[in-house]
């Protein structure tokens, strides 16, 4: 069953990702204990493997050292502490190196899951981490049983491995007594390191397990109820009179640039009051017409005026006009329908541009169009040049 809120909503979506990101910033990500144990105990091993020779040789030589009393300080009260201090730094200096990479490795596993987030509000104080009943709940709740559970199975599981291990290596163990201090120091660090390897690939198992719980369930708690998605969605998207005016803007932007196109059309095809559609075609770099501007009512109107003071021809075709309106978007090319109506009238522009003065003007083609074919597809418009229903709907 769905978890729910505080008001018996059951939390069934995903988290969205401001919500998601809204927990990352208070600090709530996923994180995994076993993660960061496993890989710090792994870690551990494989540098005493690495650096256990060299290191164990300096602390051999350090610990020999110790033993040397010069004559002069032997009757020195102070000198036992003044050699011990000395030969604890020594020693602190040369596993300085190991203590370096296990400090690396508990930094790096400890956000590989979840992310490397630092949030203030994760150390203010807070009433319900001091409440005897929020903390009797989550000492017998469902979390809490898995990790003793996962603690108890770890805790088998590592014995296990370590008992074997050491009923392995124990004759080993039991001959370092007579190896030379020097060797037997050595061979000591090889053999914790190996032992510290082995037991941490015990704790393989339990990361394999809780890895992929933590991720669920830091996914089962920022779960949301449909009320809350849609609530989240109006503050992200903003008040609908607000999307309105910005929507309104954006036609108003669009529109200017589309004008600004048309004085570089080559024929405005008319209504001839109702639509208008500026329309440009450069031959050899257009592979057809391309639609640079269009309109109906008042918009149609100022394509037609601009057309008129850029000396735009205008060529009255309802059909072809409505049919290239209903079908086509800004900065596009005609449909392939429309091909042979198009290319007859700019074909007829073209012969008026090159018309020698005083000859005969051609006559005007009359383009034959399916309009229900395309006056059907109801193409959105790319500014605000829809009627007065689309507007209706759009509000």
């Amino acid at each position: 069953m769905a978890e729910e809120n505080k008001d018996g909503q059951e939390k069934t979506e995903q988290a969205t990702p401001k919500r998601r990101q809204d927990a990352r910033k208070k600090g709530d990500v996923p994180r995994s204990k076993e993660l960061t144990t496993s890989g710090v105990m792994l870690t551990a091993s494989a540098a005493l493997l690495v650096l256990g020779g060299p290191l164990g040789a300096r602390l051999a030589d350090g610990f020999a050292a110790g033993f040397v009393i010069d004559r002069s300080r032997m009757f020195d009260p102070g000198f036992l502490a003044e050699s011990l201090a000395g030969q604890v730094v020594s020693a602190l200096f040369i596993m300085l190196p190991l203590g370096f990479v296990i400090a690396c490795a508990a930094f790096g596993f400890s956000v590989m899951l979840g992310g490397a987030t630092f949030s203030a509000s994760a150390f203010a104080p807070k009433a319900e981490r001091i409440n005897p009943g929020k903390g009797i709940k989550r000492m017998f709740g469902l979390k809490a049983m898995v990790e003793l559970a996962k603690s108890i199975a770890k805790v088998v599981l590592i014995a296990l491995i370590a008992v074997a291990w050491l009923s392995y290596v124990g004759p080993e163990v039991m001959r370092l007594g007579d190896m030379p201090t020097s060797a037997g120091l050595v061979k000591a660090t090889w053999l914790a390191a190996m032992t510290l390897l082995v037991v941490s690939t015990g704790l393989l198992v339990g990361t394999a397990i809780d890895v992929p719980w933590q991720l669920f369930d830091h996914a089962k708690k920022l779960r949301m109820t449909r009320q809350e998605v849609r609530d989240e969605m109006k503050e992200t998207d903003g008040r609908p009179e607000v999307r309105q005016r910005i929507r309104q803007m954006q036609q108003e932007v669009a529109t200017r640039r589309m004008m600004d196109s048309v004085p570089y059309a080559d024929v405005i095809i008319t209504n001839p009051t109702h639509y208008a559609v500026a329309l440009s075609y450069e031959e050899g770099r257009m592979a057809a017409p391309k639609v640079v501007a269009k309109g109906q009512d008042l918009v149609a109107a100022r394509i037609r005026e601009l057309g008129d003071e850029h000396r735009v021809p205008l060529f009255s075709a309802p059909p072809l006009a409505r049919s290239l309106f209903f079908s086509t978007k800004i900065d596009q090319e005609i449909p392939a329908g429309l091909y042979t109506a198009v290319a007859q009238v700019l074909a007829y522009i073209f012969q008026l541009r090159d018309l020698a003065p005083g000859a005969q003007r051609p006559e005007p083609p009359v383009p034959e169009v399916d309009e229900y074919r395309f006056t059907q597809r109801r193409v959105p418009a790319d500014t605000d040049n829809d009627n007065d229903n689309d507007r209706e709907s759009d509000a």
